[in-house]
């Protein structure tokens, strides 16, 4: 799409640092969600360690690394993630910031919105936390901000429902 393409709409929007942080619980999801992950990495190096004796000497580097992997993994990354992530909405576009060791940073004007869903898994349910999925027209995919509180998220999502019905466009 050219300049052109854009109409005035358009114009005004502009990728910025989003306002607002997700909840502080999304810490305790990245931890566990990177807990089910590497935990049995590790458990099965360690397994490997002591039913494989001559491989033992690369059975140690290897469970040294999947420690190392976890520690990271748990410790780390949710407080990176937690200082980078942030999200707004506004009456033009939604707009997030995610990552850790990538961080992208996207803005969707709501003229080009499809679909908004409140998502919640195991974990988020647990912690009474949600996601906010934006789809677009974009290839590119949807827009997810992870870590909102579940009233939060459902409440965006109405809201940002009822903007894209008002906005013009074809959401394409």
């Amino acid at each position: 799409m050219n300049a052109s393409d854009s109409g005035p709409q358009h114009a005004a929007l502009r990728l910025r640092l989003p306002e607002h942080r997700v909840q502080r619980r999304a810490i305790g999801w990245w931890m566990l969600q990177s807990l089910i992950l590497m935990v049995p990495l590790l458990a099965a190096t360690i397994v490997v360690f002591f039913w494989w004796e001559a491989g033992r000497p690369w059975t140690l580097v290897a469970i040294g690394v999947a420690a190392l992997l976890l520690v990271v993994a748990v410790v780390i990354e949710p407080l990176v993630r937690y200082r980078v992530h942030r999200w707004e909405t506004t009456s033009e576009a939604v707009y997030a910031r995610n990552g850790w060791v990538v961080q992208e940073w996207r803005a969707a004007p709501l003229s080009r919105v499809q679909t908004v869903d409140a998502v919640r898994g195991p974990i988020e349910q647990m912690l009474g936390l949600a996601t906010l999925r934006v789809t677009t027209a974009s290839s590119y995919g949807a827009i997810d901000i992870g870590g909102l509180d579940h009233a939060t998220a459902t409440r965006l999502a109405e809201e940002l429902t009822q903007i894209t019905q008002q906005t013009p466009g074809d959401a394409t």
